[in-house]
């Protein structure tokens, strides 16, 4: 889906996220699903010189002009692990241990899913995530060819992340996806190799990626070291750690991405940093599940970076950013006993620019000239964001989906003031995902 579409955001205050850049007042300008300009209002005479060069190319000019009435527009967040089809499953399989929800309640439900489920159940996914100013996430599920004509309906960005393990897919199918999904860069689909966990994986498969990794010179994702258990069983069968394990295989040699990395040693902060990988930390499922508190600081103080993710809705069972910034900073604060444990910037850093670099999205990063228009309008005239003495921190700390007033996406306003503009009615997809779940889990 891509936008054609030449869109005038005015007066607006505006959090770029660029590096050392403070919320300004000024106007954005968009056209074909990039940003073309980004003025401060001091700037507004260069503003209107770049707004007549856009309407001299074409006499049509804007073809909307957005008045943001002193509303923040910022990048969209990022939502950089998730398992979006599997809303179906919301509330069915709460309260209880990782491995015996997964393999007792899960798998087993998952099984049942055909091919339209997965078209339905991904579009529900969407429109929360929509209502949330998630703009992309980081998928990982299978059948993915249904989740890409769901995200390519509705006009949502989808990077997927490789799902094999050993109950399914093969590492020729996850080469064939890697060509697929990354020969159109104006797409709004692309792929990461990645697999299930190495608790599901076994050695002859992950030798196996770790040859399809090094042939393209790409980092591989991974669920990793999430619970004691899963340590622990890795040590009895490898005399390793999950992550020594998987980096001795040679799968981290492009550096990856590790999602939860929750129980670490010390020598494993050392591999991470050394192999350039990424943490992606999922708080509200990792507290749900009874499986810990990622050490976010002491990734942070390390120079490694960390974005933040939902984990699935069976999980989870939200997919709220709001809820995962606050429960990042706030589990940080309590962990180390320190109040000044991971301020709120380095939150917004983590929803936005480290998750969209973890998911490949170089251009998805900040607003700046040249980058894709993937950005969310926060209702600041909202009692929760009043007084305004901090946007970034009431963001953080205060913030949550009421206050998402718009989110686009490549120049595309999919979401505004509590209506979706996705191809499709939200009763249709309430209706279908409704019957899905009575189907399988009657």
């Amino acid at each position: 889906m891509e936008a054609e579409m030449r869109i005038r955001i005015y007066n607006a205050r505006i959090l770029t996220m660029e590096p050392g850049r403070k919320i300004f007042s000024g106007e954005i300008g968009i056209e074909d699903g990039r940003i073309i300009y980004v003025n401060e209002e001091k700037e507004k005479d260069r503003a209107v010189q770049t707004a007549e060069v856009v309407k001299d190319r074409d006499s049509k000019g804007w073809d909307e002009e957005i008045d943001a009435c002193g509303n923040l527009i910022m990048p969209g967040f990022k939502n950089a692990h998730t398992h979006s089809p599997m809303t179906f499953l919301r509330s069915y399989a709460d309260d209880m241990k990782l491995q015996e929800w997964l393999f007792d309640k899960v798998f087993p439900a998952e099984a049942e899913l055909k091919s339209d489920d997965i078209y339905w159940l991904t579009k529900l996914a969407v429109m929360e995530y929509l209502t949330s100013g998630i703009t992309s996430v980081f998928d990982m599920y299978k059948l993915k060819k249904d989740s890409a004509r769901a995200a390519e309906e509705t006009g949502f960005r989808m990077v997927f992340c490789g799902d094999m393990n050993d109950f399914g897919g093969t590492v020729e199918e996850m080469e064939e996806d890697y060509i697929c999904y990354n020969k159109d860069e104006e797409s709004l689909l692309s792929y990461q190799i990645g697999f299930h966990a190495e608790y599901t994986t076994n050695r002859e498969r992950m030798e196996q990626i770790a040859a399809l990794a090094g042939k393209y010179r790409v980092p591989v994702c991974v669920h990793c070291s999430e619970t004691k258990k899963e340590v622990e069983e890795c040590r009895e069968r490898s005399g390793m750690t999950p992550v020594a394990y998987m980096d001795s295989l040679g799968l981290f040699q492009y550096g990856g991405c590790l999602f939860h990395g929750v129980h670490m040693d010390d020598s494993d902060f050392d591999i991470i940093k050394d192999r350039g990988i990424s943490i992606v930390t999922n708080p509200a499922s990792n507290l749900k599940l009874a499986s810990g508190i990622a050490p976010v600081k002491r990734y942070l103080d390390m120079g490694i970076p960390v974005a933040i993710g939902t984990d699935g809705p069976a999980s989870n069972n939200c997919l709220d950013m709001f809820r995962e910034m606050f429960l990042v900073t706030g589990l940080q604060k309590v962990l180390c006993d320190d109040p000044e444990a991971v301020p709120a910037m380095d939150v917004l850093r983590m929803a936005t620019v480290n998750g969209a670099h973890a998911m490949g999205l170089r251009d998805c990063d900040v607003l700046s000239c040249g980058k894709r228009a993937d950005l969310i309008m926060i209702d600041l005239m909202q009692p929760n964001m009043q007084p305004l003495q901090n946007i970034e921190k009431n963001i953080v700390y205060s913030g949550s989906k009421q206050n998402v007033k718009m989110t686009m996406i490549n120049g595309n306003v999919v979401y505004r003031d509590g209506e979706f503009s996705i191809g499709e009615s939200p009763e249709i997809i309430y209706r279908n995902a409704q019957r899905i779940s009575e189907r399988i889990l009657r």
